[in-house]
């Protein structure tokens, strides 16, 4: 066999074996529209409670954890629970994080029922962030007057990049903001403050990447390839973390939890995060009066009633709250940037060119339901 006959050969013999190679690979992200909505096999449980609880379940969470589960007493009364299995100790070792999602979850119940004409009674039941039964829901009919579009719950998506730097229009600012601007700030990017939280956010980041618990706790929320995404249907996948093309493609198939833990994939996501301050417009901070169960809850309502007002104005919210999470950051926030009340969230903000469609994962509303055997009255 002549040489330019077996280079030949081989070189076939390359390309067939990679193309093969990348058939077989995990070739795309999975995303939301590709999973199939679930309805309970519980044969009390009501098509349209389903319907309510997988909106509710659209509510974003720290990881994409989905702290929450529903105990169903009965029909249209339910208890959303604190589910202990999810919570980010490293970084939310008090669940302050935790109670702000579930409020997160219980706006979105709200405004699901009202769009299947329901009225919600609610009863606190929590004392403290780590009570398991956090409150008591029970749906009434109505003859719903003004339902909720809940187009805008299933539209909402956290975008992490590509963000416009020009400044928010003041009618903009005015639409976000008024509506409660005793506890929803905004802080232009060119600004003082704005400044200031846009170098601590970097700061925080790089106490944090490099803080091995807090890292380790990042790595056991990613789902790198298709088949745990599946498998979980929650965490961090390629899609939502916005990785794309063939970088997608490299880390699905030959990332790890070990490479989570390198010098390389913390640098790499700390340029990340420089890149995406460096392109915002500005910062939202949400405030509350104190830090009780119930006034979590509601500031955790009032940044999702936020998020859902967005999208109609082009407008990306991507909640960077690293230096609520690191203790030497944390202490010197409020002196800084001339805020007394306590902030519980920090936003960045700015406009988009493009909005894309959410890609996060959720779990069917039957992973997340607890039957019970006795009623709570």
């Amino acid at each position: 066999m002549n040489r330019t006959k077996f280079i030949g050969i081989a070189g076939g013999s390359i390309i067939a074996t990679v193309v093969t190679s990348y058939l077989l690979s995990d070739k795309s992200n999975l995303l939301r529209k590709d999973l199939k909505l679930i309805n309970s096999n519980n044969a009390t449980f009501k098509l349209d409670e389903n319907a309510i609880l997988h909106l509710a379940s659209l509510a974003p969470s720290g990881h994409n954890t989905q702290p929450w589960f529903v105990q169903y007493i009965e029909p249209y009364n339910w208890i959303v629970g604190n589910d202990k299995s999810k919570w980010l100790s490293a970084v939310d070792p008090t669940q302050r994080e935790t109670i702000l999602s579930i409020g997160a979850f219980i706006q979105n119940l709200e405004y699901a029922a009202s769009s299947f004409g329901y009225i919600c009674h609610w009863t606190l039941l929590a004392k403290t962030n780590q009570d398991e039964q956090v409150v008591q829901v029970r749906l009434n009919k109505i003859e719903s007057k003004n339902p909720f579009d809940i187009s805008k719950i299933r539209t909402r998506r956290t975008v992490r990049s590509n963000f416009l730097n020009e400044e928010l229009k003041t009618e903009d600012r005015q639409y976000l903001i008024n509506s409660e601007p005793e506890f929803i700030h905004y802080l232009p990017a060119i600004s003082k403050e704005g400044q200031f939280i846009s170098e601590q956010t970097i700061v925080a980041n790089r106490i944090q990447t490099y803080r091995d618990p807090a890292q380790q706790e990042l790595a056991n929320w990613i789902r790198f390839s298709t088949k745990d995404a599946d498998r979980y249907r929650d965490g961090l996948t390629t899609a939502s973390m916005e990785i794309e093309g063939f970088s997608g493609w490299i880390v699905r198939n030959f990332y790890n939890k070990d490479n989570v833990m390198k010098k390389d994939f913390r640098e790499v996501g700390l340029d990340k995060v420089k890149q995406q301050v460096s392109e915002s417009a500005g910062w939202i901070l949400i405030t509350s009066s104190d830090n009780s169960v119930a006034t979590l809850l509601e500031t955790g309502r009032r940044m999702q009633r936020l998020f859902l007002k967005v999208r109609e104005k082009n407008i990306a919210i991507h909640p960077m709250t690293q230096i609520l999470e690191e203790p030497s950051t944390r202490q010197i926030l409020n002196q800084a940037v001339g805020i007394s009340e306590n902030i519980q969230f920090i936003l960045r903000t700015g406009y988009l060119k493009n909005y894309p469609e959410p890609v996060s994962l959720r779990r069917p509303v039957n992973w997340f339901i607890r039957l019970s055997t006795n009623v709570y009255n």
